[in-house]
């Protein structure tokens, strides 16, 4: 408990300045993301910017990782899509709180650790895929509706200020640091672009163009459904897939800080805060979220690296809401997007691309093919899933051509069969391979001192063996076996001799 109560470490040295400017300019590029993905799910502007709000305060403050940013994301709004369309908001407010109920649960049972379990291909390819996804979305700002509602690509004088405005932007955050880095130098490109376009008058498209942010405090606001178990059944399919895609997000997203900084943030303490989080939002009339790798990365190439910065955003994001609407309905777009582009440029790994024909070919596969998932279906948690069980796949077919037996027969006759490799469900039958019943003397040795049995699949092996040197009228002995695996073979015990006291005691490592 100690450990959740304790949510400052005062010990860190705070850089004041680059926490609440690196706070400031993560507020404003949160507007016309937090705007983007309400309209994507079908809500109000408001909707989610509200949940902008709610989502960074309370992870910045109860949250595993200091200097990430959160709030709401594309991933939350695919997938609240359908529900606004067949059941309405207030199924969607319900929804939010029920997955942020089950995110704490898994933060509580100390789910988190099982993000280790994501191969680094996978990062690879879902760090990728998330920075194209960010570019792509940037291009919807170079585009125009028409008067029946089509999009077109602008043309002629929109065009060339829209890109001249962004390739400004672009440039000063690339040419800035090299001259100093007492300010971030995404805030200087958003307030130069700002002043030029408002001061010369320029027609470009700005925030307010997309939609009013202007509104009060979030109001308490609970669910108007039936508490029903047809609610439920209703909500809860939602709930699980916000749940499950919040916690993949975030957590990857921890990680990549955690690489960035070189340190390393607490996987189940962010589980319970995005939970807490959630279900704060759902009762402030907010959409939910989780994570935001393009804001977060924002946040600590500024500089920030305490909780003091996700603090600040969450409240300017908050006034600009309620006082400053009509100032930041001015800034020109164009100068968020050039930011949000060079996040997506600072998110590519482009080291992984030299990976293609130095590394081994299924994981170059892996990284490729959860990049295109991500880009194609906008889908991280799918991506991700998908990368996993395929590295694992991979990882069981190259173990099971591992397994390999070292025979010899000593003076006394008996036969030494010594194991190399796991015994498991993919290593079975090269197992069986090994021996000659038939051939074989009477009494036979296995020794696994240097294998070890994985599985159910491997025990049942193990019985299988054990019964045809039975039938065959010969004795065999399995030596080094570990305890748990001489339990399982209940049905060979009168054949099994066991060497108890080398005996092999396999540990677990367990998450702080």
């Amino acid at each position: 408990m100690h450990s959740y109560l304790n949510l400052f470490d005062f010990k860190q040295r705070v850089d004041y300045k680059n926490e609440v400017l690196s706070g400031l300019t993560v507020a404003l590029a949160l507007i016309p993301e937090a705007v983007a993905f309400a309209l994507i799910a079908g809500l109000s502007p408001l909707t989610g910017l509200y949940a902008a709000f709610t989502m960074g305060l309370i992870t910045s403050i109860l949250g595993g990782r200091p200097g990430m940013i959160s709030g709401a994301t594309g991933a939350v709004a695919v997938v609240l899509v359908s529900l606004v369309l067949e059941h309405g908001v207030e199924y969607v407010f319900a929804a939010v709180i029920l997955a942020g109920l089950m995110q704490i649960g898994a933060g509580l049972l100390r789910l988190g650790k099982f993000i280790r379990l994501v191969p680094q291909p996978v990062m690879f390819g879902f760090v990728n895929g998330l920075a194209i996804v960010i570019f792509l979305s940037q291009m919807a700002q170079f585009k125009t509706a028409d008067a029946s509602g089509a999009q077109h690509w602008l043309s002629g004088t929109p065009l060339v200020t829209m890109l001249g405005l962004v390739v400004l932007t672009m440039g000063i955050i690339w040419g800035l640091p090299r001259l100093t880095k007492a300010v971030p130098s995404s805030l200087v490109a958003i307030i130069v672009v700002s002043l030029i376009a408002i001061g010369l008058n320029i027609d470009t498209r700005t925030v307010g163009d997309i939609a009013s942010i202007e509104g009060g405090f979030p109001p308490f606001h609970i669910p108007a459904l039936p508490f029903t178990l047809e609610t439920l059944s209703i909500i809860f399919p939602y709930a699980l897939i916000v749940a499950g895609v919040g916690l993949v997000e975030s957590l990857l997203t921890l990680n990549l800080i955690d690489e960035i900084t070189n340190t390393r943030g607490r996987g189940n303490k962010e589980c319970v805060a995005q939970g807490v989080a959630n279900v704060t939002s759902g009762f402030l009339s907010g959409m939910g979220g989780c994570a935001m790798i393009g804001q977060s990365l924002i946040n600590i190439s500024s500089g920030a690296r305490a909780r003091l910065s996700g603090i600040v955003a969450s409240v300017m994001l908050l006034a600009f809401i309620m006082f400053g609407a009509p100032v930041i309905e001015k800034l020109p777009m164009a100068a968020l997007t050039g930011v949000m582009i060079m996040v997506a440029i600072g998110t590519f790994e482009w080291a992984s691309l030299k990976t293609f024909g130095k590394m081994p070919w299924h994981d170059v596969m892996v990284m490729v093919l959860v990049a295109g998932v991500t880009v194609l279906f906008h889908n991280l948690a799918l991506a991700v899933l998908i990368g996993v069980i395929i590295s694992a796949l991979v990882f069981a077919w190259e173990n099971a051509r591992r397994i390999r037996a070292r025979k010899h027969i000593d003076e006394a006759g008996v036969k030494h069969y010594e194991l190399y490799g796991p015994l498991f469900f993919g290593s079975v039958t090269a197992f069986r391979e090994k021996f000659d019943v038939a051939g074989d003397p009477d009494e036979v040795i296995i020794d696994f001192q240097d294998s070890r049995v994985a599985d159910m699949s491997g025990i049942e092996a193990l019985s299988k063996l054990t019964a045809s040197y039975q039938q065959a009228g010969k004795t065999v002995h399995l030596k080094h076996l570990s305890p748990d695996c001489r339990r399982l073979l209940t049905n060979a015990k009168s054949l099994i001799e066991v060497n108890i006291m080398e005996d092999p005691e396999y540990k677990v490592l367990i998450d702080d």
